[in-house]
């Protein structure tokens, strides 16, 4: 228990710092910007209380919108992936996902893109809803979407090989 504790604390610590200290920086196009942070929502441990992982997430995203002065548009996409959390891994691993233990040492598959790209997407849409505000700018919504997705979901995948143990 304590191991967990302590790694998702790390997790919460590494993110945040990344995302502060390097992505923030990250501006591909003018439209692209990576949001990999969200990696500590999307690979909360399963068998964990809801109520701190939401807790966790509204923190990690309130800090995030401390660092941009944005008002709160990190925290409540942050919160809103962690509440409809559950319903993504039953779409990507089917209706038994809670019998599944999905750990980042194992194979990438098709069930844990699916879960990525949704997630992914999903934040990244009301993210960038928020941020803008003004449906008269749906195209620019859009292009910030796709593209942000786009790059972000790279990145979550190479942070996801960094942090694989080595199998020897």
């Amino acid at each position: 228990m304590n191991n967990t504790v302590f790694i998702n604390s790390a997790r919460f610590i590494l993110f945040a710092f990344l995302q502060i200290v390097l992505f923030n920086h990250i501006h591909l196009f003018g439209y692209a910007t990576p949001l990999p942070y969200i990696l500590f929502i999307i690979l909360y441990p399963l068998h964990s209380n809801k109520k701190i992982m939401l807790i966790f997430s509204f923190l990690l995203g309130w800090i995030l919108d401390i660092f941009h002065n944005s008002g709160g548009v990190h925290a409540t996409a942050c919160l809103f992936l962690a509440y409809f959390r559950n319903s993504f891994l039953k779409i990507s691993y089917g209706v038994s996902y809670e019998y599944h233990i999905i750990k980042i040492t194992e194979k990438i598959s098709k069930e844990l893109i699916t879960y990525i790209i949704l997630s992914v997407v999903f934040h990244h849409t009301i993210f960038y809803i928020l941020e803008i505000f003004n449906f008269d700018f749906i195209l620019e919504i859009l292009l910030k979407t796709v593209t942000s997705t786009l790059i972000t979901t790279i990145f979550c995948f190479i942070l996801i090989a960094f942090l694989k143990p080595n199998r020897s």
